[in-house]
Formats: structure tokens, sequence, C-alpha cells
């Protein structure tokens, strides 16, 4: 099977984007994680890319989804985008509002499955937790109330995997329950960016989904 991941830094994860032949071309996240589950046993059974890239919103990835994504003519597309879509709005004015969030995304389902009807896709709830980049500070005392809004925006993915039969994979209480236990920076100091902790957990998440559905 074909599988892209398809996203923003959690995904891209400092993937080498010069060679995708390369190991490093899976990054250092959990789609690195994933590949070692699923191509260590069986190397010729699927192939794995990882098409994130850092800072991306909704809109981006519709922007490069031809390229990136069907001129690859995957067979599952799994995506986890949202946190850009906020970040960037309380960073610097220019995020996606969610009225425009849900359009967006409903145009990547929609018109990917015109262009490749066989394929199939995993949705994956954005997330947060209180971190070094998304806590209160004395500027900005409602910093994380803000980042908070992003439980709207898994709310509309929730909806729209419900909406075209599509697995969805949820990720906002499994973290929040796992650094209650260990602590945020067990999971993602910043409260966004997994390290290895967080990109395990994201790891084990869908490859219970993977085997259920598509195994």
């Amino acid at each position: 099977m074909k599988i892209i991941f398809f996203g923003d830094s959690i995904t891209d994860a400092g993937r080498n984007r010069d060679d995708l032949s390369k190991q490093s071309a899976l990054g250092y996240g959990y789609v690195r994680v994933i590949g070692d589950r699923l191509l260590g046993p069986a190397p010729d059974k699927h192939t794995v890319f990882n098409m994130g890239i850092s800072g991306n919103r909704i809109v981006d990835l519709y922007a490069r989804i031809k390229a990136h994504v069907w001129n690859r003519e995957p067979e599952l597309i799994s995506i986890l985008i949202g946190i850009n879509d906020i970040w960037h709005e309380i960073s610097h004015g220019n995020g996606v509002d969610l009225e425009r969030f849900e359009k967006v995304y409903r145009m990547i389902i929609e018109d990917t499955r015109k262009k490749l009807p066989n394929v199939r896709f995993i949705l994956c709830e954005p997330f947060v937790l209180e971190g070094t980049a998304t806590c209160a500070t004395p500027e900005m005392p409602d910093r994380y109330e803000r980042f908070k809004e992003v439980y709207e925006y898994a709310k509309v993915v929730k909806s729209l995997a419900d909406e075209y039969g599509i697995p969805f994979l949820p990720l906002q209480e499994k973290f929040s329950e796992a650094a209650e236990k260990l602590g945020v920076d067990y999971y993602a100091p910043d409260g966004v960016h997994p390290n290895i902790g967080g990109s395990s957990l994201i790891a084990t998440e869908w490859m219970k989904l993977f085997n259920e559905k598509f195994a």
C-alpha cells in the first residue's frame, strides 16, 4: 500500500526533502516511527511518503496537494492539520478561521476523491497542550485559551470524517491524559511539537486504527 502523510511541522519533523528514497525522508517524528513499524517486518508490502511541511495551514495543503499527493497516486492519505490555522492568527494575524478551515478541508476530501476514486483517508485530530509555546504570557494572558480553539477545529475534522465515512484518529484526549501522568515535557514540551514520547503516542494510536481498518 502506498501511504502519504500530509500535514505541517508535526508531520514534517525535519524530513529530508531532497531525496525521498532515503530513510531521513520520513523525518524524525511520528511518521518515522510508523514507517519503522510498517516497513520493518514487511519492507515490500508498503511504501511510505512524508509530505509534511513546517508552518502549513489547511490552505497550504490544498495549494500543494496536486504536486505532493495526487501525482503520487497514493492508496491511503493520512492528514494531520489544524494547529497552525490558529497559531498563525495568534502570532501574526494570518490564520484560517473555522468556516474557511472546514470549507477547504472539505475541498481536499472531495477533490481528491474525484482525482483518485479509490483513495482512502485517515483524518487525525489536531491537539494542543499547555507548553512553552502555548502558555499564557504577561503580554497575552489568554494565550493558552486562544490555542484551545483547536478543540473546535478538531470537532470539524471529526464531523467531516463522520460525514464522509473516513476513519478518525482521536489524539487530544490521549495527549491530555498522558501529559497528566508524565508531564508535558515527556510528550510535547512546547505544547505543539511531539518529541519521541509524543511521536510514539501518535504512532501507537495510528497503528491501532490502521490495523483495524486497513490491514
